[in-house]
């Protein structure tokens, strides 16, 4: 059985405390089937804007209180590249921001947190650049400022997305916030 500190190689192999998770566990995560039922999920696709998620730690990033990489692998056949928009087809940048407060909250469930994850803002974004059906790679990159366990569980992160190694979004202070499951 793998150690599970690279992608699991089986739906079997999928741990909580896994620092990577391959299509399969991404899914599994969306399923609720890996943290359990009362601890956020990730969306399921359409929604989902994450293939894997190449590396999580408690530790690391800019401020040193975690760190989460991840990838989306282009298609030219992705859904939003049909309507978004005709004749000149680009990722909605509200998307790669939905993916930013997706893996925040991720983030959250992998440490443990339970609840219903939601976005609750964010300071800054800025968009520099497009995705566009002839690229290849998106990566995110979640830099964890702070988790706050009060009465809501919050967390605080700064984020920002990669096409083909090129940064064209940043997000300051993105805020994810867990509700308890009977709200």
């Amino acid at each position: 059985m793998s150690d599970n500190t690279t992608s699991p190689t089986s739906t079997a192999d999928i741990r909580p405390d896994a620092t990577s998770f391959d299509r399969d566990g991404v899914l599994k995560i969306a399923e609720g089937e890996v943290f359990g039922p009362t601890f956020p999920k990730l969306p399921l696709p359409n929604m989902l804007m994450v293939d894997r998620i190449a590396s999580v730690s408690a530790d690391g990033g800019k401020y040193d209180k975690g760190l989460v990489v991840a990838e989306l692998d282009i298609d030219p056949s992705l859904w939003f590249f049909h309507c978004h928009f005709k004749g000149d087809p680009v990722m909605p940048g509200c998307l790669g921001l939905d993916a930013m407060w997706q893996l925040t909250g991720f983030y959250l469930a992998w440490t443990g947190k339970e609840g219903k994850g939601r976005a609750l803002g964010v300071k800054e974004v800025k968009f520099t650049g497009q995705i566009l059906p002839e690229n290849k790679l998106v990566t995110y990159r979640i830099d964890i400022r702070r988790v706050i366990s009060r009465k809501l569980t919050m967390a605080s992160a700064d984020g920002q997305v990669e096409v083909d190694g090129e940064v064209i979004y940043t997000a300051e202070d993105l805020r994810v916030g867990l509700f308890s499951t009977d709200e």
